[in-house]
């Protein structure tokens, strides 16, 4: 975000988010931590945590300051008002122990992924995937998903907000790039990701559209690329992530 874009915010406001943001990366810090990387004289971090404690969105264990369970009660009322979580999370744990792989349900949100439930089959592998991560969407299957059912006018302005930023050797930095595999992926109705967020982790993800064909969001399914580079494999979880997206188009139609 440009310094333009931040014209008519509240610096007060914008600096106590800054600190929670702080407090999420650092896994809970002292106070000098927080007004470090922040930026911040420590008696102006010092009083937007006490503002933060009052509230209670912070708490203090000796020198330490982290966030507290507030936001997760936040979080969840927020995650319940999306109608697709509720619809399409039995599917997700039905893939997760057919497949015995992470399965995951994302939609888009201020032009990032973000990932409104994740499921560990018996099988996973330890993933970065949490409910509530943002993504870039040209990084992941799922993201990929979700910008194929975009305009392409929207997908440009997309890639001129954000840049298409590198997380591996194999990730999309090229738009023409892009746009040709958007262009498949809206021919083939599904999206691979084959170590472009995380290397070692393959990732095939299929949407999920409402009665317009608006995409709503994206199904996907994670896990070591080596097993996915199994034809066979692949091809079982292409066909479940088809069984399972149409089960949840269904629901939202008619539940």
């Amino acid at each position: 975000m440009t310094e333009d874009s931040w014209s008519g915010s509240i610096e007060s406001t914008r600096r106590s988010f800054a600190i929670v943001e702080t407090l999420r990366e650092l896994d809970g810090a002292r106070l000098t931590e927080v007004a470090t990387a922040c930026n911040l004289p420590n008696s102006t971090a010092y009083n937007h945590l006490m503002t933060l404690i009052k509230c209670g969105y912070v708490v203090r264990e000796g020198d330490n300051y982290r966030l507290s369970l507030r936001f997760l009660d936040l979080g969840e009322y927020t995650r319940s008002r999306r109608r697709l979580y509720n619809v399409g999370y039995s599917e997700v744990e039905d893939i997760a122990e057919t497949t015995g792989e992470v399965a995951s349900l994302v939609v888009e949100e201020a032009e990032f992924g973000v990932y409104i439930c994740s499921v560990d089959g018996p099988d996973a592998v330890p993933l970065d995937i949490r409910v509530g991560k943002r993504v870039r969407l040209h990084t992941t299957a799922l993201g990929k998903c979700i910008l194929a059912g975009l305009p392409d006018e929207h997908i440009e302005r997309i890639v001129d907000s954000n840049g298409l930023v590198s997380c591996t050797e194999n990730t999309i930095t090229d738009r023409e790039t892009l746009f040709a595999e958007i262009e498949t992926i809206r021919e083939q109705g599904i999206a691979y990701d084959l170590e472009e967020r995380v290397n070692g982790i393959a990732c095939i993800a299929a949407p999920v559209r409402a009665e317009t064909g608006k995409i709503l969001g994206a199904l996907g399914i994670s896990g070591p690329v080596q097993r996915f580079s199994d034809t066979e494999t692949s091809r079982e979880y292409v066909e479940s992530l088809h069984n399972a997206t149409n089960v949840i188009e269904l629901k939202l139609a008619y539940s």
